[in-house]
């Protein structure tokens, strides 16, 4: 293999993934993050990991082999971003509704019902996601990759019309002889230089609590009724820092163009305090730590996007991969590395996640 050097064009969990795969095998990454490594979707979500809640469809086999990396990197790196086991429960609750008997948990309100367990330490995990992207990029670097603040403003080409690098707003170049377009739902601006697929982002809001230990390693996925009908969906990760963080609202909504201007719907926020402090008497007076809106990367098809785009030599991509960025970030990184690197992924089949069936879906549409 001779040493490449890579441009990767995002400093969230996907792009940082690929920074480490990359120089961990010798090449020499070179992140560009406009504003902080995971500071959208990458370090506001909720870090849950699952080994097979993917069955069935094309992304089983990457969501298997990331969550069985996840393990690995949390123990060859010494775990800094938080690396838990937990047990997962399905269960449903409305407002309003009188509490009969005993809680199902003791950290459970009476009036929230466990329909099942749907996870154990074994097929579920967490992890800090702040701590997983930054920490990840701290290891890349170590092996030799770099990382630079800017923002992307163009692409170089070289005489046969090949990407060469980047460059950034301010009128400075960074050559390289392959670029990753990593940059969530703000690889939409991309098209502006390259033949790719629409991506779309999904807003959701989220809080965080701070529990200390009354809560245990129990995650929680809910059907929650509120008063007027309206059905929610709350989702609970307990941490092991003792923070909790908590989700349930999400709403389509335009994207900023720089992501320091994302911000929340009016009153979702209050809403979801509401209802989180009446499912557990430890969010009843667990003081909000953070209040966090971000936009998760989606496609039409609901499959990422990842690997070369067509008839553009030396540009790659990796995005689109909505509520399992975290999760399927390891193994994206992994056979992105061994695609740029070796020509073709030999852990993943890369094929259900071609940009060619966007295109064509586009096309199609335009017809």
């Amino acid at each position: 293999m001779t040493a490449k050097r890579v441009v990767i064009c995002g400093g969230g969990a996907i792009g940082t993934a690929i920074a480490y795969f990359l120089a961990r095998r010798g090449a020499q990454p070179v992140v560009i993050e406009r504003n902080a490594v995971g500071g959208a979707a990458s370090g506001k979500s909720g870090g849950f990991l699952a080994l097979d809640w993917c069955r069935g469809t094309a992304l089983d086999r990457l969501a298997r082999r990331s969550f069985k990396l996840h393990a690995e990197l949390s123990e060859e790196l010494g775990n800094p971003w938080g690396y838990r086991r937990l047990d997962t429960y399905a269960g449903y609750a409305m407002e309003g509704a009188a509490s009969r008997g005993r809680a199902a948990r003791s950290w459970l309100s009476a009036g929230v019902m466990i329909s099942g367990q749907i996870g154990s330490p074994q097929t579920t995990a967490l992890v800090d996601p702040h701590a997983f992207t930054s920490g990840l990029m701290r290891a890349a670097e170590t092996h030799g990759a770099t990382l630079r603040m800017g923002t992307v403003s163009g692409l170089l080409r070289d005489s046969r019309g090949a990407t060469c690098g980047v460059e950034l707003e301010g009128g400075e170049s960074v050559e390289g002889d392959a670029v990753v377009i990593a940059m969530g739902p703000w690889s939409l601006l991309a098209t502006r230089w390259l033949p790719l697929p629409a991506v779309y982002g999904f807003k959701g809001h989220s809080l965080i609590f701070r529990t200390g230990e009354a809560i245990p390693a129990e995650a929680l996925f809910l059907e929650y009724q509120e008063a007027d009908g309206e059905v929610l969906t709350p989702e609970l990760m307990p941490r092991i820092d003792g923070t909790t963080w908590i989700c349930a609202i999400s709403s389509a909504s335009r994207v900023p163009i720089d992501p320091l201007h994302v911000s929340a719907d009016e009153g979702a926020h209050a809403r979801l305090e509401v209802l989180c402090r009446r499912l557990s008497p430890a969010l009843e007076t667990a003081p909000i730590v953070a209040k966090q809106a971000c936009f998760r990367p989606v496609t039409e098809d609901g499959l990422p996007l990842i690997g070369p785009v067509p008839g553009v030599d030396g540009a790659y991509v990796a995005t689109g991969h909505s509520v399992w960025g975290i999760l399927n970030a390891p193994a994206t990184g992994e056979a992105m590395a061994e695609l740029i690197l070796d020509g073709a992924a030999q852990t993943v089949d890369l094929a259900p996640f071609s940009l060619a069936r966007g295109l064509r879906a586009q096309r199609a549409d335009l017809r």
